[in-house]
């Protein structure tokens, strides 16, 4: 039979553990979601440049604008990595816009 003494001390080594399991998963989450906001502002800064060089119309241009809204929508449902993936592809699409392509 346990005492009351005893449960609360289970009790707080519980909440002692799940903060320690809790905590380096919020600190990965916040990184994942900082490195999601740089790409993307990359990608769209490179988009823009192209746009300003007249090159909008091309197939490259239309691929990084897919790939951007892709983008945005992992963010918002907090899929950080395929976020990061698409926005670097999307910049890529981006300069390729530039050259014509």
């Amino acid at each position: 039979m346990t005492t009351p003494r005893r449960r609360a001390e289970c009790s707080r080594l519980r909440l002692l553990m799940l903060i320690v399991i809790l905590l380096p998963a919020c600190a990965a989450q916040s990184v994942g979601r900082d490195g999601c906001a740089k790409h993307l502002d990359a990608a769209w800064a490179a988009l823009d440049l192209a746009k300003a060089e007249g090159f909008a119309g091309t197939v490259s241009y239309g691929k990084a604008v897919g790939l951007l809204t892709g983008a945005k929508t992992q963010q918002a449902f907090e899929r950080y990595e395929g976020c990061i993936d698409k926005a670097d592809r999307a910049r890529f699409y981006a300069a390729e816009s530039r050259k014509g392509r």
